[in-house]
């Protein structure tokens, strides 16, 4: 049986989160470097089980993709997995337009989410 995964709305984020949270960004790469949230925690989906000794056990994990349907299933998995982790809601794509900052790895380029 599935149980319910924890989410947040985007508005609900802090933009600057504080001590013991950490925003986990499971989007693959060429979206990360289009456009990101700033101190974000970059794995993508596809590589989080061989990465998992990437992320702070000690730490509540709030999990961002596009839209929000791999960052819940990303967060089922960790919380079956032992970790504290809440999907965010609508993902990067509702985090752009509410007008929340954006960071881009393309140097020069107005960073955006795709």
């Amino acid at each position: 049986m599935v149980g319910v995964i924890p989410s947040v709305e985007v508005s609900s984020v802090p933009a600057e989160l504080p001590e013991g949270k950490v925003l986990l960004d499971v989007r693959e790469a060429d979206e990360w470097e289009a456009g990101h949230a700033p101190g974000a925690l970059h794995i993508p989906m596809s590589e989080l089980a061989g990465r998992l000794g990437e992320l702070p056990a000690d730490a509540e994990l709030l999990v961002v993709c596009r839209a929000g349907g791999r960052s819940a299933r990303v967060t089922q998995y960790l919380n079956a997995n032992g970790w504290d982790a809440t999907n965010v809601d609508g993902g990067m794509q509702v985090w752009a337009a509410q007008g929340r900052p954006l960071v881009s790895e393309k140097a020069g380029a107005e960073p955006e989410v795709i």
